[in-house]
């Protein structure tokens, strides 16, 4: 009777020492997926964010961009290859309209004029990564009429963006050297991209990670969707 006992104990404890189910999943693992590698698994959180510190923001001032810009918006088939400036360095309207008109909502058709430092950053990463005229620079996502108002989307002042057959990770870096302050960068690992805008006036530099699967396919192993930053 003792020993019949003591097995359907040790049953019991062998039953309890399995694999967590759904249900049982610890409240600390919200908001994050399961990634794993060579074997070896740990949670990562879906959206990681902070304030840039001001030691890491650019000190010295940047130099003007060549003005050229070669971008394709992937979710319009349409491309736009432009130089921003007049001969006397003014910005050329004309130019800048073609590219609002390519930054524009693609649920709505609505235009709206982008924020030209914006532009002037666009052309700085073009220089970077483009200018040997053999890709351009992917829009993503531009204006969105649609998105909530406190997304820099709305204000027609951020830009989602790629460059084939580059990083993700170096367009991120040479972003981060482009901030002076006032600007929030993302990046989004999933889906292939770098997010860059500039903030709103008295809003400090921001820098997020975000795994959710913004044009992408999402990880697997997530509890639940991430909340999106300020974009």
């Amino acid at each position: 009777m003792v020993l019949l006992v003591a097995v359907l104990a040790c049953a019991a404890g062998a039953a309890q020492a399995g694999p967590p189910t759904k249900a049982a999943r610890r409240p600390a693992d919200k908001g994050t997926f399961r990634s794993c590698e060579n074997g070896k698994c740990h949670r990562i959180p879906v959206l990681s964010g902070r304030n840039a510190a001001k030691t890491e923001l650019r000190a010295d001032p940047l130099d003007k961009p060549s003005g050229d810009i070669w971008i394709k918006a992937e979710n319009l088939g349409e491309e736009v290859k432009v130089h921003i400036y007049k001969p006397d360095g003014s910005f050329d309207d004309a130019a800048l309209a073609k590219l609002d008109d390519l930054f524009r909502d693609p649920k709505t058709g609505a235009v709206r004029a982008v924020r030209s430092e914006l532009y002037e950053q666009l052309s700085r990463i073009y220089d970077k990564f483009g200018a040997d005229g053999t890709r351009p620079v992917v829009l993503v996502s531009g204006f969105r009429y649609q998105e909530r108002d406190s997304s820099r989307h709305y204000h027609a002042s951020a830009m989602d963006i790629r460059v084939p057959g580059v990083s993700i990770y170096e367009m991120y870096r040479y972003a981060e050297s482009l901030d002076a302050g006032g600007m929030g960068l993302g990046i989004y690992p999933t889906g292939g991209f770098i997010h860059v805008d500039f903030r709103a006036p008295g809003e400090p530099s921001y820098r997020w990670t975000d795994y959710s699967g913004h044009g992408g396919k999402k990880p697997t192993g997530r509890t639940q969707p991430a909340r999106k930053p300020t974009s």
